[in-house]
Parts: structure tokens; sequence; C-alpha cells
């Protein structure tokens, strides 16, 4: 898997020949403005929860490239009335195309629209393809329900929030690695305004001295897993 960082909780992550995007906020990210949402290629967009910061260009690239939308029951429901391709799951459950698996698990968080409307409950996703295993948290806090995760799938990289806030921050992050059994962290969810500001070369040190590896990378790099 080739996982690029779009800035904020956006991903974009391709393997043979399938590209996601996750939780598009891009064009409303001045840090992520050398990013054209336009040229952009998906064939699914996963949506941890309904935030603005996380669904601003759901909307767009969907339009642009015919995307099916995954994402819990309210927010599935919510494009679909809108005539987009939609999956609509709900934790526990689990999506699964020729070239991958994607598990809706829990985080603990709120989720409405911009609107102020119901979007349901929030979560993250275990992502499985070509025998590579992915956790991309979401907004959540540390949770105990992470620990369930390595008992069904050992992980290659887990995706986790560090900007503290309106997440868990990098002490929590790294008890979370701990719950998950997964040393290799991408760290996201930092930088983007400022309760969210972190010292990125502090918490690569915090997560060394633990003996994981965090990663934090340039918006519009990847990394390969």
């Amino acid at each position: 898997m080739k996982i690029t960082y779009l800035g904020h909780a956006s991903l974009h992550i391709e393997f043979s020949e399938t590209s996601i995007i996750v939780d598009p906020f891009i064009s409303g990210n001045p840090l992520a403005a050398h990013i054209d949402i336009n040229n952009l290629q998906a064939d699914y967009i996963l949506v941890t929860h309904a935030h603005q910061d996380h669904i601003l260009d759901v909307e767009a690239i969907a339009k642009n490239t015919g995307a099916t939308i995954v994402s819990n029951y309210e927010i599935a429901m919510h494009y679909g009335a809108k005539d987009f391709n939609v999956f609509a799951m709900n934790h526990g459950g689990t999506y699964t195309t020729e070239t991958f698996s994607a598990k809706y698990v829990n985080a603990i968080h709120t989720s409405s629209f911009p609107d102020g409307s119901y979007g349901g409950q929030p979560g993250g996703f275990v992502l499985t393809a070509n025998g590579k295993s992915i956790y991309i948290a979401g907004d959540t806090a540390l949770t105990y329900d992470m620990k369930l995760i390595p008992m069904q799938t050992k992980l290659d990289v887990a995706i986790l929030p560090i900007g503290d806030t309106f997440t868990m921050g990098v002490e929590d992050a790294i008890i979370a690695s701990d719950f998950v059994e997964c040393g290799r962290v991408l760290g996201y969810h930092y930088d983007s305004f400022p309760p969210i500001a972190i010292d990125k070369e502090a918490a690569k040190i915090r997560f060394k001295e633990k003996a994981k590896s965090l990663v934090l990378l340039d918006i519009g790099k990847s990394l390969n897993v």
C-alpha cells in the first residue's frame, strides 16, 4: 500500500489499481493549498465521521470520480439522498471488495454535519489489502476497544491522531500503539489550526523513547507499507 498524506486527517491510499481517499478536508486547509482535489483519483471514499474537517471535499471528489462513499448508516444515507454511490455500514461490520476489506471499528468522539444534523456515531477503519493491514483511527480518544484489533488483525501501520484538544495527544497515542500492538505509527490530525499544533520533533523523541517509530509526513508525501 502507498499512503499519501493530504493534510489534517486526509489520506490517499493506493494498491492493486485501487484508489481510496479517507476523510477529505483539503480545499479548506491552507497547509494543503498545493493539493488540487480535481486531480485526485478515487474508487472509494472512506468517511470516519461527519465533522466538516473530514467531509468538506467528499461531494466534489465523489462527483469528479464516481467513487463509492463508505461510512456509517447516517452518513451514507445523507449522501445517498444526493444520488451519490454509497455503502452503509455500522460498527463491527466489514465492507469487502475483490481487492480490500474495511472494518468499521469504534471511536470515541462526536459526529454531526456542518448544519448540526446527526452524523451517526464516529468510527475508524481497519483496512486490509495485499496481505497488509492498517488501522485508520479517525478522531478518537484513547479507548480500550483498541485492544480488540490485534486479537483479529496484525497491523503493519497504525494511523493515529496526535494533536490533542479534540482527539488524543502524543502520550495517549503511545499507549494506543501498545493497545493495537503496532510500534509503527503515522501521525495525523495535528498542526492544521492552533489548538492542535504540536512540537513535531518532541513527539518523535517521545515515541523513540518508547522504542516506537512516529512518522510525520509532509503534505503530499507518501509512506509505503
